[in-house]
């Protein structure tokens, strides 16, 4: 028997015309992250800090040393990214509009050190490389398959972050890499500023996944009576330059981390799915004192549920990220639950909002 309709409300003349424009942003938006790829391949952003912070289109040409005849669409370009607050405008100049850096685009100018020189370049090209467009236009092909692994893996064969990635392109492993250094450093001086409860008291502390030691760095720097162990994969501690407060150790976070009074998982448990956060978890647990003691893990995460439109539009777009080039997910506070209770905590504290991130304990 052929299936039943329900008739359609029609929507108003106005609603459609609203509609469509809807339709045609969400169809195109991916232009928008298009065109910060290019500024960014074209050096526009540190070009406009050499010329002082300010330029014109004209003076932006001669800079980038671009054919002039190109001005016209260079204007286009920068209107767009300008509308989506990527670069300030105004039209103070007699040749046009001057063009301004923005908070977002400082993050995106070579040889300036902000917040531990968490450089954001990297992430715009990884998140708009061919590897991550491919894996998520694959999506609707993922969901009729029956497997268990990231749309990221199962159309490239390589995993993201994995041997087999560098083997596949090593380039492209190099830029993910530094794009997941960049997403992971930028931020603990706002946490340190702003949270510094979590870490007073401490007398020691494990980093897990922590890298070059950045995170680690800051926080003795803030709190130099702190012990800082750095935990990562052999090949990320053995490429690290030593550091006389740190103690960075090679291993494997499901199978040991080393003892201290609080573990920290800083953006790391996003990239697992539940089944394997608890068992890091279930680690951590292992890893620190009794609560009465001041053991603790501190998690630094996205905690999906911002009362902000554009924020939580931010962390279900991560949400997505995760989905197509990773096993992992975003949380929100029920989900964070869930997996605390599984692997043996009692109970958890959600400190403060960060941006999109929740420093949890």
């Amino acid at each position: 028997m052929a299936a039943q309709f329900q008739p359609m409300i029609v929507p108003t003349d106005a609603e459609l015309l609203e509609a469509q424009a809807d339709l045609w942003r969400h169809s195109l938006c991916y232009l928008t992250s298009m065109a910060l790829k290019c500024a960014v391949e074209l050096g526009i952003p540190t070009a406009i800090h050499r010329l002082g912070g300010a330029t014109t289109l004209p003076n932006l040409i001669t800079e980038l040393s671009l054919p002039p005849a190109k001005l016209p669409f260079l204007r286009r370009l920068m209107r767009l990214l300008a509308t989506s607050g990527v670069f300030a405008t105004d039209n103070s100049s007699e040749e046009g509009s001057v063009y301004r850096l923005s908070p977002l685009s400082c993050l995106l100018v070579d040889g300036v050190v902000i917040d531990g020189n968490a450089h954001q370049k990297a992430i715009v090209l990884a998140t708009n490389s061919r590897h991550y467009v491919e894996a998520a236009s694959s999506l609707a092909a993922w969901f009729k398959k029956d497997t268990a692994v990231s749309p990221f893996e199962e159309l490239h064969g390589a995993a993201l972050f994995e041997e087999s990635m560098a083997r596949l392109d090593p380039e492209s492993d190099k830029i993910f890499r530094e794009a997941l250094a960049a997403h992971d450093n930028l931020g603990i001086s706002v946490v340190l500023q702003q949270c510094p409860d979590m870490f007073k008291g401490l007398q020691s502390l494990t980093d897990c996944c922590g890298g070059d030691g950045t995170t680690a760095k800051a926080i003795v720097k803030a709190f130099p009576h702190i012990r800082c162990t750095v935990l990562d994969l052999p090949r990320v501690i053995n490429a690290t330059t030593a550091h006389s407060a740190i103690n960075y150790v090679a291993g494997d976070m499901f199978k040991f981390i080393p003892p201290a009074q609080a573990v920290l998982l800083k953006l790391v448990l996003h990239f697992w799915n539940d089944e394997d956060c608890v068992k890091i978890l279930s680690q951590c647990k292992k890893a620190i004192p009794s609560r009465e003691e001041g053991g603790k893990v501190i998690i630094i995460d996205i905690v999906i549920g911002s009362t902000s439109k554009a924020m939580l539009e931010t962390e279900l777009l991560v949400d997505m990220l995760m989905l197509a080039v990773t096993n992992g997910q975003q949380r929100d506070e029920n989900e964070w639950r869930k997996i605390f209770t599984k692997a043996g905590f009692s109970g958890y504290k959600i400190v403060k909002k960060v941006g999109p991130r929740g420093d949890g304990i």
